[in-house]
């Protein structure tokens, strides 16, 4: 199953929907420049996330590290970790995606020993899943197997992805990774996310500097430096980019013309928006809409 029409909600939780079987995981695959957006925005689950690649290579951002995956290659994030994808060299990147609940790895009697203290460790924001490693391949041809049952769902598959799912978390537990819990970090993620929390509020608004850094409870300068870290951009780059996103949908409304999209993202002039989304997207927002009305009817 291809998602192309990737939901983020206000606080930069993904929305969408990818529920697969009864069960409360979901496994999928994305070709990433087929997404909406044309690769995967930043954002967080609850879930965690067990990535295979299966064509090309790709880009992962994961809270303000990068990490480049090529084919085979495989990758662990940890949930309520912000992360993005990009497609490497145009690649045409397709990866396996498997989401799963952290309260349904294990069982309760199990979790808080063996699941709670890897989703509190500041310092397990992702695992690299190499295949040279035996304990990373079983990781990874597990996920592999989840992905066949779903497409197959043979009798008993559910016991079966249950079997798969504690296999795959024996193995990261075997992997031997050592837990730290920094107070400070913790701290950072969470003004980080009650800053674009704030944004995905008032992105429709006039916003200045001071109205995020407030948000996030920090001056200016620590507010740059904070997106500067986990971004990779300066704030007001990162509203204009998230601006841009959101007027990807509307113009895929036949109701709304370019000036009714400018204005209800926030910007109080059509030319601006013009010129802002040709330098984002290499095309006027007019040809946009045009192209999706294409696509849309053909």
């Amino acid at each position: 199953m291809q998602t192309k029409n990737f939901k983020i909600g206000q606080n930069f939780k993904e929305l969408t929907e990818h529920r697969t079987t009864v069960l409360p995981i979901a496994c999928y695959r994305t070709t990433i420049r087929q997404n909406l957006n044309g690769y995967i925005p930043m954002h967080w689950h609850e879930e965690f996330q067990f990535v295979v690649i299966m064509k090309g290579q790709a880009i992962f951002q994961i809270q303000d590290e990068k990490v480049k995956l090529d084919v085979g290659d495989g990758i662990f994030i940890n949930s309520g970790c912000l992360h993005l994808a990009k497609d490497d060299n145009h690649s045409q990147c397709e990866y396996i995606c498997l989401n799963v609940s952290p309260s349904f790895v294990l069982s309760q009697e199990l979790f808080r020993t063996y699941v709670y203290p890897y989703i509190e460790a500041t310092n397990l924001s992702y695992i690299i899943l190499s295949a040279r490693e035996s304990w990373a391949k079983n990781i990874l041809d597990a996920i592999l197997e989840i992905d066949r049952l779903i497409d197959q769902s043979p009798a008993l598959y559910e016991i079966d992805i249950t079997m798969q799912l504690t296999h795959i978390w024996r193995s990261l537990v075997v992997s031997g990774f050592k837990l730290e819990y920094k107070e400070a970090d913790m701290l950072k993620n969470h003004r980080m996310k009650q800053m674009l929390h704030w944004i995905h509020n008032h992105f429709a608004e006039k916003i200045i500097l001071e109205d995020i850094a407030r948000a996030g409870q920090l001056s200016r300068s620590e507010c740059c430096r904070y997106f500067k870290r986990f971004l990779k951009k300066t704030p007001m780059n990162y509203l204009m980019e998230y601006r841009i996103q959101k007027s990807l949908i509307l113009l895929q409304q036949p109701e709304y013309n370019i000036t009714d999209v400018a204005y209800q993202i926030g910007f109080n002039s059509t030319s601006y928006f013009i010129g802002q989304f040709r330098k984002s997207m290499n095309m006027t927002p007019l040809a946009y809409k045009k192209q999706k009305k294409i696509t849309y009817y053909t």
